[in-house]
């Protein structure tokens, strides 16, 4: 069945990308999400109703999460549940960069068992099954095997390296560098081009889900902020927070942070 099911997110992932790229450099209409929820296009809402009309077609009886849908607890009952960012990165999708994404992943008791998360700009497919590994284009990929955070890439805000955040207030050596898709800087560290990544902010669980299962199955590490495990289809579907990579770095990481 995962692997049923991650050919089925593999080819609505491509269908997205081409309404989106329908949209993208072509001034969209776009507004603000109330309660400073931060941007939304006519585009994201397209592929939205796209992959919400497709996935839920094809498998009728599982739920459905999305950022772009009004949320129903319906879901909770369901054992299978998608759960979906349209267009994760809508600010870099309005400015015409390059590393929006969709992400695309399914749920089982919690787990997340089969993910994508394609970049259409740049023709990057990273999925995984669980227990199939991880790839990108079709090829493996896994995390970065850095034995510890000194020098580390971590892909992460600026406000990861504020003092406040760590223990005695002594923020550790890595280097920061930043992508505005939390579901591509996931890819990016399943792929073993930065060490880690991390948000220390409450977080949607459509930003993550699927790159958890990108990473985890690539070799590395998922928990949040506190190191506790992660699960998805909560009845709030957030987490606190996302820390993952490699196993030394991310171990690291949730060793010194507060």
């Amino acid at each position: 069945m995962p692997e049923a099911d991650l050919r089925l997110l593999t080819d609505a992932a491509r269908a997205a990308g081409e309404v989106a790229m329908g949209f993208f450099r072509a001034d969209p209409d776009r507004w603000d999400k109330p309660g400073g929820q931060g941007p939304v296009t006519e585009a994201d809402l397209a592929v939205d109703n796209l992959l919400r009309e497709t996935l839920t077609s094809a498998r009728p009886g599982y739920g459905w999460l999305s950022e772009e849908t009004p949320d129903h607890t319906d879901r909770l009952d369901r054992e299978r549940v998608f759960i979906v960012d349209p267009i994760d990165g809508t600010r870099a999708f309005i400015d015409g960069g390059e590393t929006w994404s969709h992400s695309l992943a399914i749920a089982e008791a919690g787990r997340i068992v089969a993910a994508v998360v394609f970049l259409p700009v740049r023709d990057r497919l990273y999925a995984a099954h669980l227990g199939g590994g991880a790839t990108l284009n079709g090829a493996p990929m896994g995390v970065s095997t850095r034995n510890g955070i000194a020098g580390a890439s971590v892909l992460a805000a600026k406000p990861i390296l504020e003092p406040y955040q760590w223990i005695d207030a002594e923020v550790p050596e890595v280097v920061r560098k930043f992508r505005p898709s939390l579901a591509y800087r996931m890819a990016a560290t399943a792929e073993g081009r930065y060490d880690a990544m991390m948000t220390l902010r409450a977080t949607w669980e459509w930003d993550v889900a699927a790159g958890t299962l990108l990473v985890e199955e690539a070799g590395g590490t998922v928990t949040d902020r506190k190191g506790a495990p992660v699960r998805f289809n909560n009845e709030v579907p957030q987490l606190n927070g996302i820390v993952a990579g490699g196993r030394a770095v991310q171990n690291g990481l949730i060793d010194r942070l507060l």
